[in-house]
């Protein structure tokens, strides 16, 4: 059976709060909550292979200590512009 796209959201939502660190529980969870529901089924499917890389790295990538993987450049460009566009 198909996972239908509302649970598919509840589970990416899901798994964006409860990473393992606070620091990446709020940045990936306020841009699921916000923006996931904005995406299509490509990009969901980016955003859910960005989900298993680890905290550590995820971090540094968004906060632009590191750069990130050319797969995920613009993904996590999305990502950190949301999380500076929260914080002003």
């Amino acid at each position: 059976m198909a996972e239908s796209a509302d649970t598919r959201l509840k589970r990416l939502g899901m798994r964006s709060w409860r990473r393992g660190t606070k620091e990446m529980d709020i940045i990936l969870g306020r841009f699921s909550d916000e923006r996931l529901a904005t995406l299509d089924a490509d990009a969901l499917d980016h955003y859910e292979a960005l989900l298993s890389e680890n905290d550590q790295d995820l971090y540094q990538w968004v906060s632009g200590q590191s750069a990130p993987p050319e797969r995920f450049a613009d993904l996590v460009a999305t990502i950190a512009d949301h999380t500076a566009t929260r914080a002003k």
